[in-house]
């Protein structure tokens, strides 16, 4: 004697399974809310931005702002004289221009042809020399008062 088990109603089952995904993906959802999880780009959002200038000329070199705590951050100015920093924390910060690092009538490069051709670095060579004096804390006349979000502050050099 066979039995023969029944046949689960098939309504029944996917109606089961239905039931089982949604609340799966509400539980899901649940818990990331909870935990925190957000959508969308991770990173820093707060920043300084400017230009930097000569006598309304491009300046070649880097942009360093220092802390209160002497804590310094730096960033290259672009070729277009532009520069942006990220990350920073709220409070007073000098800011520094300093240049590339070749004195100006300093070393030279070979004549062309004579040598390996050398990549130009960002902000190297298209831009004035800042003056000396944009390069320390004791003399640059520049600081900010950090508070958060985009912040711009322009940079006009004078010689």
């Amino acid at each position: 004697m066979s039995m023969a088990l029944p046949l689960p109603n098939t309504r029944r089952v996917r109606f089961a399974r239905v039931l089982c995904g949604v609340l799966l993906s509400l539980s899901v959802a649940v818990l990331a809310g909870v935990s925190g999880c957000k959508g969308g780009p991770k990173g820093p959002t707060d920043s300084v931005s400017g230009k930097v200038t000569l006598n309304g000329q491009v300046v070649a070199g880097t942009v360093v702002f220092v802390g209160a705590d002497k804590q310094e951050s730096t960033t290259p100015i672009g070729m277009d004289g532009t520069y942006k920093i990220l990350s920073l924390t709220s409070g007073q910060y000098k800011i520094l221009v300093k240049g590339s690092g070749l004195a100006p009538g300093g070393l030279k490069a070979p004549p062309k042809g004579t040598g390996p051709e050398m990549p130009s670095m960002p902000g190297s060579s298209s831009g004035v020399a800042p003056p000396a004096k944009y390069g320390s804390v004791a003399t640059t006349p520049f600081s900010i008062d950090v508070t958060g979000g985009n912040q711009t502050k322009d940079l006009e050099l004078t010689p």
